[in-house]
């Protein structure tokens, strides 16, 4: 089934002399094989009658990947048949498509002819009137209730008051996925990127779990829909799920509010591959985490694969609790850094080819050489001076690409005060402002404090004097012995430890400045 195939919603073929035979199904080769299962399959499950006077010309299926798409002809009847018959449709699309599948109901405005066939010229069709429609409406057990007219006027102002914002047009532009063909290497994503290309091609691996984390826009969420897309290529068989953290928290929270945990656990614990990006939405909410914990032990212990992407080491998800951190450790874990410079140049004039601009070949360096966080920054400034050719129609120039980037430049500035410093190193730490002040020299304090003085002497323009008076009313030589301590510290790769696990000073620094740049 290829995604995006629709068929329109007939009964017909199973209104023979025998009601009761099995409708036969189409050959699996058939483009539409899926849908025509599904509609017989629905058909049988809820009846002839019931199944003609809801479905048959007035509502039509699409299967995109996992998901099944039922377009209904008005919001009045997205909301009834979408409270209905949605269990029913969740049902049979499980059935179909595997225990990932999800049912979603949108509206299609060329269906409000009620009545009207949706498929091939000629077919019989049993048109309904609104009155009938609505009358259908009160099915109790299949048998019809009186309506009035006072009845569908007063369903008609219900269902105006009811609708839904505009759902997407059916033949929309659906979700592309990056693909790992367009992935630059660099030196410090090699072996993450190796890595997926190992799963992606489905060959054998020491581990379960990968775990890829690295500062935003160095490439985790590009590997991600990378291996994502190659498994569905390659393995149309398997059971694989690409999802943010976010989206497994509303699924869940929805499934508590709706009481439908025991399927929200089936679609999650039957998957062969899970791939979650924003891992480090998990640590804000409890129950969440205990969910994920769950599901994350009940895929490892049948031997599923697990791909897992965050913006800071397991360690430094400090809430997460120890059992989900060590099950992380317990795979691979590999860390993304920023491009390095030649790496940026491949970078840009990669996404160079496929923009509709004229660079002059010193632009593109200056792009590649100005902007170092991300690959973000990069495609940012890309933007901005394609643009600039469109308006004006001439080529981009050095001396173009200087002037209309400036303005880009000066509103990435971000100044950083003693007080974002402090702030910082006190949430990770998990002390209060007043601790760090103080005069204690406890090493759960005084090594924080040092740690704090460095930061800010390299992020700020703050004098060492300055600096001193801010945390405690030090001196100067106090915040050089701290500069130099923490500077050699750094060289011999030295270990804090912090909560209950020993961490590399330099992951620390670097989770640290990335906050204080984020914020």
């Amino acid at each position: 089934m290829q995604p995006g195939k629709t068929l329109p919603v007939r009964a017909d073929s199973a209104r023979n002399e025998n009601a009761d035979a099995q409708p036969k199904l189409p050959d699996a080769t058939s483009p539409c094989a899926e849908v025509v299962a599904l509609t017989q399959q629905l058909q049988q499950t809820i009846g002839t009658r019931r199944f003609s006077v809801w479905f048959e010309h007035k509502v039509r299926f699409e299967i995109v990947d996992t998901t099944l798409v039922v377009w209904t002809g008005s919001p009045f009847l997205l909301g009834f048949m979408s409270k209905e018959f949605r269990q029913i449709l969740k049902d049979l699309a499980t059935g179909l498509l595997g225990p990932a599948s999800e049912v979603r109901f949108d509206v299609d405005g060329s269906l409000a002819q009620i009545g009207q066939p949706l498929s091939k010229p000629g077919l019989p069709s049993t048109p309904l009137d609104g009155l009938a429609l609505l009358q259908a409406a009160t099915l109790t057990n299949g048998v019809p209730a009186p309506v009035t007219s006072k009845t569908v006027a007063n369903r008609e102002s219900s269902s105006a008051n009811s609708a839904r914002p505009a759902a997407p047009l059916p033949g929309s532009r659906a979700r592309r996925y990056a693909d790992l063909a367009d992935f630059v290497v660099s030196p410090g994503t090699e072996l993450a990127a190796g890595t997926c290309q190992k799963l992606a091609k489905g060959e054998p691996v020491p581990f379960q779990t990968l775990y890829l984390h690295g500062p935003v826009g160095v490439g985790k969420s590009h590997l991600l829909e990378g291996v994502y897309r190659q498994l569905r290529q390659s393995r149309p068989e398997a059971n694989v799920l690409l999802l943010t953290a976010e989206t497994f928290a509303n699924y869940f929270t929805q499934a508590l509010r709706e009481k439908t945990l025991p399927g929200f656990r089936h679609k999650f614990r039957s998957l062969d591959v899970l791939l979650v990006d924003d891992a480090n939405f998990f640590d804000s909410t409890k129950v969440i985490r205990e969910e994920f914990l769950h599901t994350f032990r009940e895929l490892i212990d049948h031997g599923r694969q697990i791909i897992i992407a965050a913006d800071r080491h397991p360690r430094l998800l400090t809430r997460l609790g120890d059992e989900l951190i060590t099950r992380f450790l317990a795979g691979a874990v590999c860390r993304l850094e920023s491009p390095d410079l030649a790496t940026r140049k491949r970078i840009v004039e990669a996404k160079a080819k496929k923009l509709a601009a004229d660079f002059a070949p010193e632009t593109l360096n200056y792009v590649a050489t100005r902007f170092q966080a991300n690959v973000r920054e990069l495609e940012g400034a890309l933007n901005c001076l394609e643009t600039y050719h469109a308006v004006t129609g001439k080529r981009v120039t050095l001396a173009a690409a200087r002037q209309v980037l400036s303005d880009l430049e000066h509103d990435c500035l971000r100044v950083i005060r003693l007080a974002d410093v402090e702030k910082a190193v006190c949430e990770l730490f998990g002390l209060g402002a007043k601790e760090l002040k103080s005069p204690s020299r406890s090493k759960m304090i005084a090594k924080p404090r040092m740690l704090a003085m460095f930061l800010a002497r390299k992020h700020t323009s703050c004098a060492y004097s300055e600096i001193g008076l801010h945390f405690g009313g030090r001196n100067h030589s106090t915040v050089m012995s701290a500069e130099k301590k923490i500077s050699e510290s750094i060289a011999t790769g030295e270990k804090w430890r912090v909560g209950t696990h020993d961490w590399n000073l330099e992951e620390v620094i670097g989770s640290l400045e990335q906050q204080l740049l984020a914020t």
